[in-house]
């Protein structure tokens, strides 16, 4: 399958959606027990039927010995005994048989809470993994789908004797889950002219959903069962809601079931008259596909990513006296002299690295242009008589020695991180001396937030000035998916079925991927969150690189041993602020072997 990123978005054909309630299998489940709190687990009959398409496939029953007395009203509702229970066994023995038995299936029950509470119950009691079953009730679905002139209440009872179920209900485990399937089987077959064909449709309609969301349901209708990105439509066309999804029908399905439980959610389902899905080859490309989205279409229902390259950055500005400062968006002013680190996930991270650096270099923090010739015959701030900064601002200032400092912060924005490191590590040794634990702390994590930022800058110069990078994973069908990067873009994706030779793929994907313009400056030359996927995405296990057309490489002492060390120290604390995605570079691009390390280039195979 080859799909080029900026392929048109397709709408399919309509097709079966979720699971058809002709295919499901359920298990009818009914307990009797001692009373009390479901934690006590006090079961004392197990009653169950295993039914498919309206079939009964499988039976289960057994008494249970709860290890406690049966109180006598329980005893005299349900028939069931001391005596009767002396010989059965252990809730030990009988929770296992029959969670055994019920597997994966859908378990179904009248008043599901009270039932299925106490098997939760007995799966903790006994340290038993709850498999977390999908429920269904039929007592609310019966509240739902019967009129209340049909039926005076959704007691068992009522409802056995209003289907004239084949076994009326005892009070007795087996017997009732008996009554309780023959009453599922007739709730199914009121709903069919409701367009309930799946279990998720019954689930939808027992659950607490919204008229919007069930009146709209039909939306959900013709979506492919893909993965790729979807869009919700407003009346004018216009994109309410972007999402993506390995599987597009399902995820849009669940918006109108009572797993959807946003407020603003609900809301945009309201809204919404049409749905448009676009089929991905891949979650990456589905993944890129909707940062673009957001990013042009700006839906109102969307808070993340609407603002995708409004990231704080330090930036070394390009003026007489240059000084550090915190932006939001990166300039055009690159050519002039600006120099950037980021992007950020906070303004506080920003001012972080801005410490670290100012650790090591006395920069200017007062925020006046100063002309190149300055008139002032004081400084007019405090840092001048500390000693730490050099004035450029007076007439009679340390201009020169300004500029070297500045020199060397150029340095650190172009790779050289060991003087930041340096000075920050003795601060730290420093402050540790005077048992300063805590203030050594916050330095450390200064020094962690400037260098995995310093990689990070580093990473995306490599992609940005990069015109061609094919890189391939394998599928969990042992296939690939395979991605043409270019410039720091996304330029196409495909994926190839097991057993088929990959590269006459490559040489498809690179001929009809998109062709982007060589940026001008070393950025991206698209997003700059595109960008960081796509590195993540790069490094994740797996990932094989295939064609590059220049080696993928960052400065050797941009900061890579004191983020990776630092990184270890912070996970030992619990304290991390840096991600696992970031230690993948970390790892790879903090070799000593020279001025550089570079990744290595791995052909890929035939899959097998």
């Amino acid at each position: 399958m080859h799909r080029v990123i900026d392929a048109t978005p397709l709408q399919l054909s309509i097709a079966d959606a979720g699971t058809s309630l002709a295919e499901a299998v359920f298990v009818v489940v009914d307990l009797e027990t001692t009373g009390g709190a479901p934690s006590e687990a006090g079961i004392t009959e197990i009653g169950a039927v295993k039914v498919q398409g309206g079939e009964v496939i499988g039976e289960f029953t057994t008494l249970v010995n709860p290890g406690v007395p049966i109180p006598p009203f329980i005893a005299s509702l349900t028939g069931i005994t001391n005596a009767t229970v002396a010989s059965a066994p252990r809730l030990g023995t009988a929770l296992p048989a029959f969670l055994e038995f019920a597997g994966d299936a859908i378990l179904v029950a009248h008043n599901a809470p009270y039932d299925i509470g106490f098997l939760k119950g007995a799966c903790a009691l006994h340290d038993q993994p709850w498999r977390g079953n999908r429920v269904l009730d039929t007592a609310r679905l019966a509240r739902v789908i019967l009129h209340r002139d049909e039926v005076r209440n959704c007691k068992l009872a009522t409802l056995s004797a209003y289907f004239r179920t084949t076994v009326s209900p005892t009070h007795r485990a087996f017997d009732d889950a008996r009554a309780t399937a023959d009453i599922l089987h007739r709730l199914i077959e009121r709903v069919g002219n409701l367009g309930v064909y799946s279990v998720e449709d019954l689930q939808a309609l027992s659950g607490r959903v919204s008229t919007a969301q069930r009146t709209k349901r039909h939306l959900a209708d013709g979506l492919p069962a893909k993965p790729g990105v979807y869009v919700f439509n407003d009346p004018e066309g216009k994109a309410l809601y972007v999402g993506t999804s390995r599987n597009i029908r399902t995820r849009v399905r669940n918006y109108f079931t009572a797993s959807e439980q946003r407020r603003r959610m609900s809301e945009m389902i309201g809204i919404a008259v049409s749905v448009t899905p676009i089929v991905c080859a891949t979650a990456l490309e589905a993944r890129i596909r909707e940062l673009r989205l957001i990013n042009e279409q700006q839906p109102r229902y969307n808070r993340a990513s609407r603002r995708a390259d409004s990231k704080p950055w330090v930036k070394l500005t390009a003026e007489a006296a240059p000084r550090l400062s915190i932006v939001s968006t990166l300039a055009d002013d690159m050519s002039d002299g600006a120099m950037y680190l980021g992007p950020f996930s906070s303004r506080s991270g920003a001012q972080s690295a801005i410490e670290a650096i100012m650790c090591a270099f006395p920069v200017r923090t007062c925020t006046p242009k100063l002309a190149r010739a300055p008139r002032a015959e004081s400084a007019g701030c405090i840092r001048y008589e500390l000693g730490s900064c050099a004035a450029p601002c007076m007439k009679d200032g340390g201009h020169d020695d300004y500029a070297r400092t500045i020199e060397q912060v150029r340095a650190v924005f172009s790779g050289d991180a060991r003087a930041v490191v340096s000075a920050v590590e003795q601060r730290m040794r420093e402050l540790s001396a005077e048992t300063r634990f805590e203030d050594a702390a916050t330095w450390r994590d200064y020094l962690a937030t400037f260098s995995r930022i310093s990689m990070r800058t580093h990473a995306l110069r490599m992609l940005a000035t990069n015109a061609e990078i094919i890189a391939a994973r394998p599928t969990a069908e042992r296939g690939w998916e395979i991605h043409c990067i270019r410039y720091g873009s996304l330029a196409g994706a495909i994926t190839v079925e097991p057993g088929v030779d990959p590269r006459p793929s490559v040489e498809i994907l690179s001929d009809a991927a998109s062709v982007f313009a060589q940026p001008a400056t070393p950025v991206p030359a698209g997003l700059i969150e595109e960008a960081t996927e796509l590195l993540s995405w790069l490094e994740s296990e797996g990932t094989r690189l295939v064609r590059v057309s220049d080696p993928l490489s960052i400065p050797m002492n941009c900061g890579g041993d004191a983020a990776a060390h630092l990184l270890s120290v912070q996970k030992r604390m619990q304290r991390s602020s840096l991600h696992d995605a970031d230690f993948a570079w970390m790892s790879r691009y903090s070799r000593p072997a020279g001025p550089v390390a570079s990744a290595s280039v791995s052909r890929i195979g035939h899959a097998s």
